[in-house]
């Protein structure tokens, strides 16, 4: 879907989430005044949608309410933030985070061209705040995942390759044989996934695979 301003185009649906009620509001009437966006009003559905999260800090409190937003199918979030230091954006990143604003620089024209970014499926992210993110990055997979054969994502090698036999069609004896494992230790990959990364069912872990790109 083509996201462009103006008549007889597709608005971009928005769902706003803040923790307090005044930021709240300020923001509403930041993106009311943009042509290109349609807030979504409480209740109201709609299709690829853009949620925007504003909060102090990303703490565990704000983490839940990204995670819930992740699982509750919204297309890609933007986070405005007050203060963000490097765990936090990491953090935020792995919860489904695709576009981040500062607070005291989330303008009506600095959150749409967030916005209409993320809606083409693009990142939108502070240069600098790229830079600490991309370090914390590589000094994560290097310290802590390589040795352990896994991925930033939190998927080690095994589990993708069983996850890409699951999209493949193949049932837990196949994949077994395939592998060279015993159907427990299919069934146990499998669970260690859908538990780990909060995913509902075999499917829902290939669609997140295929999301980030594995398969």
């Amino acid at each position: 879907m083509h996201y462009q301003g103006g008549s007889g185009t597709e608005r971009i649906p928005v769902r706003l989430t803040a923790q307090d009620p005044i930021t709240q509001a300020g923001l509403a009437g930041q993106l009311r005044t943009r042509h290109e966006l349609r807030l979504l009003t409480d209740g109201e559905e709609g299709e690829k949608v853009v949620a925007v999260f504003a909060a102090d800090r990303v703490g565990e409190s704000e983490l839940q309410v990204l995670r819930r937003l992740q699982r509750g199918g919204e297309g890609r979030t933007v986070l405005v933030a007050t203060e963000l230091d490097d765990t936090g954006l990491v953090a935020a990143v792995e919860c489904g985070v695709v576009g981040v604003v500062r607070r005291a620089e989330a303008s009506a024209q600095r959150l749409a061209d967030t916005i209409t970014a993320v809606a083409r499926g693009e990142g939108s992210v502070p240069a600098d705040l790229l830079g600490r993110l991309l370090d914390q990055v590589g000094r994560l997979q290097r310290q802590v995942l390589d040795p352990r054969g896994l991925a930033f994502t939190g998927l080690a090698q095994r589990e993708i390759d069983v996850l890409r036999l699951v999209a493949d069609g193949k049932d837990t004896a196949e994949i077994a044989r395939t592998l060279a494992f015993s159907e427990r230790t299919v069934k146990n990959i499998l669970h260690d996934v859908t538990t780990r990364l909060q995913l509902r069912n075999r499917s829902h872990a290939v669609a997140y695979a295929m999301r980030m790109g594995f398969i």
